[in-house]
């Protein structure tokens, strides 16, 4: 029994140190060579070098002359180690209660109008760190006036920092708030923001 045992054992042995071990450290080393941005986990550095933010992880923006992402219900908003959606139905009274709130929130904010749906919406992880063209150029006008700048500048900000489809036809395009927000502090710094 001992001579069909012993060459079970040496092999799980042998499969579990090469493809548990050996197989996922070569990968990752490879993928971290050719793509170091990527494998460290896209981050973005300031000046000084610190770390920022993440061009694949939303970040909570409230002020008025910044892009604000899309709603959050990972934990208490973008909160990494809690993603995740609401898995709200579109009857519950709690999802409902909370767009009413983010209508009414918005227009007074951004004023009147359509407001694009992902501005409404939740994301599946709730870390979603881009937002529609449409959800950016609504809300320009704030940004804009938040900054003391023309709404054509944030505008020419937003689409330089509009990326479109994957290989031109998978997804929508896109406009990362993160990239473009700190090309707005770049262009616009906040000594020039308009007092309020």
């Amino acid at each position: 029994m001992l001579q069909h045992i012993r060459p079970a054992i040496v092999m799980m042995a042998l499969f579990t140190l090469l493809l548990g071990l050996a197989y996922p450290l070569a990968l990752t080393g490879a993928f971290g060579a050719i793509f170091p941005a990527q494998a460290g986990g896209s981050l973005i550095r300031d000046k000084a070098g610190r770390v920022i933010g993440s061009s694949l992880i939303a970040q909570g923006f409230a002020k008025p002359q910044y892009l604000h992402p899309r709603p959050s219900a990972a934990g208490n908003g973008y909160d990494p180690l809690n993603s995740g959606g609401t898995n709200l139905g579109p009857l519950d009274p709690k999802l409902i209660d909370r767009v009413k709130g983010d209508v009414a929130a918005l227009h007074k904010e951004d004023g009147a109008g359509a407001i694009p749906e992902d501005a409404l919406t939740t994301s599946a992880s709730g870390l979603d760190p881009d937002i529609s063209p449409a959800n950016a150029a609504f809300q320009a006008a704030r940004v804009a006036d938040a900054r003391g700048i023309p709404r054509a500048e944030v505008l020419a900000v937003i689409a330089d920092h509009t990326d479109g489809p994957f290989l031109g036809f998978i997804g929508q395009a896109h406009v990362n708030v993160l990239a473009a927000n700190l090309a707005l502090d770049a262009r616009y710094p906040a000594a020039n923001l308009k007092a309020r």
